[in-house]
């Protein structure tokens, strides 16, 4: 009978590498409650009746004040569009700093090029343990990943059943499951940012649209020069849902490349300390 050789997916034992449990409720419960916020802020704090010469004292969800005393309560004339808008800047602030906290901790502490480097060190004087001390200390996702391939990188140097090859194969495949682990975690919830990025400005002129509808059919309705008046201030109305549309939409655009930027950083030092791991061993235990 021809002899067996043992392979990697036979002797080596399953990953260490466990699966992070993170609860994703922030992704139905904010947006919710940004809508929420911005029909309050709307309507009662743009809406209240003070800030109007003739406020309609009936109240209701969509009450018909006349007369806004400044700018603020302007906006309020802008229509129902408006709390949409003011829920989707919320919705921006709010997973802005969900995305900076949780980048902050995968960045880890010091530079990431620096915990390489010293890596790389230590793995030339073969002292894997004061490596693994170096991922301890750096906390980050690079260091989750390097962390990971060390320990098979340790366990495949007593390995006595795999050529080589195979105990390569066998860290690179560590490496490539605990960085499918922590990738997604990163770019949780930047879809928000970038949907709110292309719909912010077509829900924005959506308002405009509407308000500039309603203008002109009050101007056909009346006519006259006093009508033409309430048409420009009706123009002006709608255009401050063009303005929060616009505002809303270049904030998440210009937060949403600081993140991407920040990931792909994380990601490039993913993948050279993979690289670094199989070439190490690779080199030094042939």
């Amino acid at each position: 009978m021809a002899e067996i050789k043992p392979t990697a997916t036979a002797s080596v034992k399953a990953t260490s590498v466990q699966a992070k449990k993170s609860s994703n409720a922030i992704s139905w419960i904010a947006p919710l409650v940004c809508i929420i916020a911005g029909y309050a802020i709307w309507r009662f704090m743009m809406g209240a009746e003070g800030n109007f010469r003739e406020p309609d004292l009936k109240g209701g969800f969509w009450p018909h004040h006349v007369g806004p005393k400044d700018a603020f309560s302007r906006i309020y004339e802008g229509g129902i569009i408006v709390p949409l808008l003011i829920g989707m800047f919320l919705m921006v602030v709010v997973f802005s700093i969900e995305r900076l906290l949780t980048i902050k901790k995968a960045l880890g502490s010091g530079s990431i090029a620096d915990f390489i480097r010293k890596v790389q060190y230590h793995l030339a004087n073969k002292n894997v343990d004061a490596a693994l001390a170096e991922c301890d200390k750096q906390r980050g996702s690079v260091g989750n990943v390097m962390k990971a391939g060390l320990r098979r990188y340790k366990e495949m140097i007593t390995e006595g059943n795999l050529n080589t090859e195979q105990k390569v194969i066998a860290i690179q495949k560590e490496v490539e499951e605990a960085t499918a682990l922590e990738l997604p975690m990163l770019q949780k919830n930047l879809v928000f940012l970038s949907t709110i990025t292309s719909v912010g400005t077509l829900i924005a002129l959506l308002g405009t649209v509407m308000g500039m509808i309603r203008s002109f059919a009050a101007l056909g309705e009346e006519g006259g020069g006093g009508a033409a008046g309430d048409l420009a201030v009706g123009i002006s109305e709608a255009l401050y849902n063009t303005a929060l549309g616009i505002g809303t939409s270049s904030i998440a655009l210009i937060m949403y490349n600081i993140f991407t930027t920040k990931i792909d950083s994380i990601t490039y030092g993913i993948d050279e300390s993979g690289f670094t791991l199989t070439q190490s061993f690779a080199s030094q235990y042939k």
